[in-house]
């Protein structure tokens, strides 16, 4: 039985590699061969390739139209190394132009959770931008960009709107950021994030948190941000020990 079932699962995954590699070469709207002809062509069951399919359907990167057929999803999935780079980076990388929007912007003291992953005293004035994060005019994420107030005398919200913090900090302030430390875990769009990232309520989503330093060791940020999961997707590079 465990024989049996290591290789159905080992025959699903050789069948939906394939189907990836195929769409990957297709266009958004692109409809997918007969059900009968992909079976016969990658020499599996139609049961099999149905399970397959419906993995990817689930996905949202494909779509069944009833009547009609499945069809290569309109709206593509964006794949993100686990790298150290910043969104506009990253979405440039892609062949996308980012963006951004800044919903929010305030001076507050850092007060004492901000206070101990900053680095500064509680009383210290951090500056803190809400900004909507776009991919071709795209919502893509909702971001809380931390920053105290001496790391970036006189930024304001204005500052980064459609701009990249790192970039400002490199070019203004002359003071790169060189390292991080950024988690992710998985979560739920609320009630208030929904209505700027246009999803339904209770959409999974990803939720990462970074902390940012530059040369000298400071801290330059700390961030936490709302990814749409349907719109990205985390890539691991996995090398085998000794290679």
């Amino acid at each position: 039985m465990t024989v049996g079932t290591g290789r159905e699962i080992g025959k699903h995954q050789r069948v939906r590699g394939e189907l990836e590699d195929l769409i990957a070469g297709m266009s958004a709207g692109e409809p997918l061969p007969a059900e009968r002809d992909l079976a016969a062509r990658l020499g599996v069951a139609r049961m099999t390739l149905r399970r397959a399919v419906d993995s990817l359907v689930d996905e949202q990167r494909l779509v069944r139209r009833q009547g009609s057929g499945t069809f290569v999803a309109a709206t593509s999935t964006v794949a993100q190394r686990l790298s150290a780079s910043s969104f506009s980076a990253d979405m440039r990388a892609r062949g996308l132009r980012p963006g951004s929007h800044t919903l929010l912007s305030r001076q507050a003291p850092a007060g004492v959770v901000l206070s101990a992953v900053l680095g500064v005293p509680p009383s210290s004035p951090v500056l803190h931008v809400r900004r909507l994060r776009t991919a071709d005019d795209v919502p893509m994420a909702l971001e809380d960009l931390h920053v105290p107030c001496d790391i970036a005398p006189g930024l304001t919200g204005d500052d980064l709107e459609g701009a990249s913090f790192y970039q400002l900090l490199a070019t203004r302030y002359g003071t790169p950021v060189v390292a991080g430390t950024q988690t992710a875990e998985p979560t739920l769009v609320t009630t208030d994030d929904a209505a700027e990232l246009l999803v339904p309520v209770g959409t999974p989503a990803f939720l990462f948190e970074r902390t940012s330093r530059r040369a000298d060791g400071r801290v330059a940020e700390f961030v936490r941000s709302i990814y749409r999961g349907d719109r990205y997707r985390i890539v691991v590079d996995i090398f085998p020990p000794g290679s």
